[in-house]
């Protein structure tokens, strides 16, 4: 099995470095007498279809007996209130310099007592689709809550009898089942919008006061992606596929975004049927630093519906909706009403099946990596040369906020943002991110920025950018050296020019990112601080950049 769910005797005691306060605590709960145990995604099906609230449209599921429910299984659609996407500032990571364990250990004690009264269903499911890499996960989710349990059972691979099997002879890791306590109700005046708190070392979290199912999503994902990197992977927010050229040889790309970024919509595109396209994920995979392979985490997909009208054949895909409207067909049948006109970020989660090419593994090594970006002072490809500055970028990863995230109200929704390799999820040092990407590019792996925004005042058509990764592929792109290390190609509307005023926005750009990574050194007491090299980069990139 590939982590610990059961210890001899004489492991148990305070010298386990898998056992910690807050570990504990939060394992105790699963096993008192108001605890629950759910199996499988037919049982959380029928609990959450009966669950006050729950809108059991007309649509149904599509080949259910795949998906492990029953023939008549129904979409079911539930509706959060207020808050509808994820709260980043609720998230408080213990090992981080100014988090003090004990008073977060002492807020996760008061909550489980309180919900000694409240009946509490267990859940177990699987991070990790293959056998190199699979960890189990237990979740505790408090009755009146079960849309969030039967979702959560269906976008992570529950312990079907194929992955048990398949579990029972993973890899072993020396790390701890994954252990989430959650409580959509919990309250306390100085958090409310929520906390979620994480014990990455020791693999378990406790979710508080969130209703929102990307929540329970990525705190899930969140510790999955944090033993992967203490076990030699590259943890990966982004999507990944594979593709077959006329010649039969193969192309491996991964794309690198936040949501809206155009990450799904790369991953997903057919192009036209010229390639023989295989999909490992859209948002969760590892790359493994031993033969670059890649591995996927989950099997189903969370997926925006604002840009699926109620009539897309997309649709038939569907297992539940959250946060969409609803309304009755010309037939009588309650079917739901997408394109975030209830509000933003509506959500679904849709089954593997939507990808006929689907798999849970590549073992070919990857080939290419696109860091999509919203910045408009670049052209819509830009191919880094240095892995070092490659490394860098991704670690200044520049983009804008999305509907996707709760902000406070003194964050500006329009600015321009850095998420370190699209990954807000992150539990460990920045350091441990910086060296592992750097790594894959002088194993060989190419590096471009793909700017899915606007270039100056001019949109960047998604179809020209899903060309240019096919020329990409074909090798078939004239690069034209530009400053530093970076490179560009001629595209008719986006050459960037070489007046003065551009170059000083461009200067001006790359400046931001340097602040940031210089900032790194201080912030949070210098956790996430970057390698001299990193800054020597971006100075050089600066320096380049003249007339």
């Amino acid at each position: 099995m590939a982590t610990k769910e059961f210890f001899n005797i004489s492991e148990i005691s305070k010298t386990n470095p898998l056992f910690s306060r807050i570990r504990i605590t939060i394992e105790t709960a699963f096993y008192r007498n108001n605890v629950e145990l759910v199996t499988s995604p037919k049982e959380a099906y029928k609990l959450a279809k009966n669950s006050p609230g729950t809108i059991v449209t007309d649509w149904n599921v599509y080949k259910p007996e795949l998906l492990g429910l029953d023939n008549d299984t129904k979409v079911l659609m539930f509706n959060d209130g207020a808050v509808t996407g994820r709260y980043a500032a609720g998230r408080r990571i213990i090992g981080t310099p100014g988090i003090d364990e004990n008073m977060y250990a002492e807020i996760i004690r008061e909550a489980i007592y309180n919900s000694r009264y409240k009946k509490m269903y267990h859940a177990i499911s699987f991070t990790g689709l293959s056998k190199e890499f699979m960890v189990k996960n237990h979740i505790l989710i408090p009755k009146g809550h079960e849309n969030l349990l039967y979702n959560w059972l269906l976008n992570f691979q529950y312990p079907s009898s194929e992955y048990e099997k398949m579990y029972q002879s993973s890899y072993q890791y020396n790390e701890g089942d994954i252990y989430i306590f959650t409580d959509p109700d919990w309250n306390h005046p100085n958090y409310p919008l929520g906390l979620a708190i994480f014990d990455p070392q020791h693999n378990c979290a406790a979710i508080l006061g969130m209703r929102y199912f990307g929540e329970f999503k990525k705190g899930t994902l969140t510790l999955g992606w944090g033993i992967a990197n203490k076990n030699n992977y590259v943890a990966c927010h982004g999507g990944l596929k594979k593709f077959k050229k006329e010649d039969n040889s193969y192309f491996v790309a991964a794309f690198f975004g936040l949501s809206g970024s155009g990450k799904s919509t790369l991953t997903h595109a057919k192009h036209a049927g010229k390639y023989e396209i295989t999909v490992l994920h859209d948002d969760a995979f590892i790359i493994s630093l031993n033969d670059l392979s890649s591995l996927a985490l989950e099997p189903s997909y969370f997926d925006k519906t604002a840009d699926y009208p109620s009539d897309s054949i997309d649709n038939q895909y569907l297992l539940t909706i959250q946060n969409c409207g609803a309304t009755k067909d010309d037939q009588g049948r309650i079917v739901p009403v997408m394109e975030d006109i209830r509000n933003g970020n509506g959500r679904a989660i849709k089954s593997k099946l939507w990808s006929s090419n689907r798999v849970d593994k590549i073992e070919e090594p990857i080939n290419a990596i696109f860091w999509l970006m919203k910045d408009p002072v670049l052209p819509p490809i830009v191919k880094i040369e240095d892995p070092t500055l490659a490394s860098t970028l991704g670690a200044a990863l520049t983009t804008k906020r999305t509907s996707a995230e709760k902000l406070d109200k003194n964050i500006d929704p329009n600015a321009l943002v850095f998420e370190p390799y699209a990954n807000p999820f992150r539990t460990y040092p920045l350091s441990d991110d910086f060296l592992k990407f750097k790594s894959l590019f002088e194993k060989g792996v190419n590096c471009y920025i793909l700017n899915t925004g606007y270039f100056l005042n001019k949109k960047v058509p998604k179809e020209l950018t899903i060309s240019l990764v096919e020329k990409v592929i074909e090798n078939k792109l004239e690069w034209i050296d530009w400053y530093e290390d970076l490179k560009y190609t001629k595209i008719d509307g986006f050459i960037p020019p070489k007046d003065e005023n551009y170059l000083h926005l461009l200067k001006e750009s790359i400046l931001k990112r340097l602040k940031f990574i210089v900032l790194k050194k201080s912030k949070n007491g210098g956790r996430d601080k970057l390698p001299e090299e990193a800054e020597n980069s971006l100075e050089k990139l600066i320096d380049s950049i003249k007339d």
